[in-house]
């Protein structure tokens, strides 16, 4: 049900959609799965004010879930990103806080926010709230991976490096986290390194186009052999409507 905010790190710009999963995520009641539905159709093709009154109207229908605010926030933050409208981006604001009052570990939400902060010359407090999440919920590899890719960001690819290791002794078989960790070793000249994370984060998902393109130009580069990534099974999103900013 939520439109996944991660925004690209580069560019920020470019939003795609991850298709439509066989399952509603529990806890959303059927009005305002579809509301949300139809909110991410229209945010895909662009009608960001159609889209914000439907996730309005999913808000409405279920306000206890968290992914409607996150929805909400997501397309005023990108209506504020196009427009330069200062108004859209305090409320998209206010409402990825309203989203993570109803859940604590959502982890487009933080991921958003953060980036949010940043856009807006913010980035000790983007840092804070990260270091709040991990504190929080010391368990998981969400924040040191987000925290990863601030430091990028900023230019600090070591600390990024230690927040990804620090990220995958918690969850050796965290996908993202070993294509991050695999895109910093290249950039410090890591290349066989930099290969066998990539190679160990499409193990775990092989829906990374882009993973398995940086495996092929590595490949040749290090003098491997081009191997076919094994099959593995299909993996189900578990909301219907996932739109991914990253």
């Amino acid at each position: 049900m939520p439109i996944a905010a991660a925004i690209d790190a580069s560019a920020r710009t470019v939003a795609r959609l991850v298709p439509l999963a066989l399952l509603f995520a529990a806890g959303c009641n059927f009005a305002s799965s579809g509301l949300n539905n139809d909110g991410v159709r229209l945010y895909q093709q662009g009608n960001y004010p159609a889209a914000s009154n439907r996730f309005i109207q999913a808000v409405a229908s279920d306000p206890t879930h968290a992914d409607g605010y996150y929805n909400l926030a997501a397309t005023y933050h990108q209506m504020g990103k196009l427009h330069g409208g200062e108004d859209d981006l305090k409320q998209a604001e206010s409402l990825y806080n309203q989203c993570l009052d109803r859940d604590p570990d959502h982890v487009e939400c933080y991921r958003s926010l953060a980036v949010l902060l940043s856009e807006t010359g913010r980035q000790d407090a983007a840092v804070r709230l990260l270091n709040g999440w991990s504190e929080r919920s010391p368990a998981l590899a969400a924040p040191r991976i987000e925290m990863a890719r601030l430091m990028e960001e900023q230019g600090d690819v070591q600390a990024a490096k230690k927040q990804l290791e620090e990220a995958l002794v918690l969850e050796p078989q965290n996908s993202r986290g070993l294509a991050a960790l695999g895109r910093i070793r290249e950039q410090l000249g890591e290349p066989e390194q930099a290969l066998a994370d990539y190679e160990r984060s499409l193990a775990m998902n092989q829906f990374q186009p882009q993973v398995a393109a940086r495996v092929a130009t590595l490949r040749a580069a290090v003098g491997h052999p081009t191997m076919m990534t094994p099959a593995t099974d299909t993996r189900l999103v578990a909301d219907p409507a996932r739109l991914n900013r990253y």
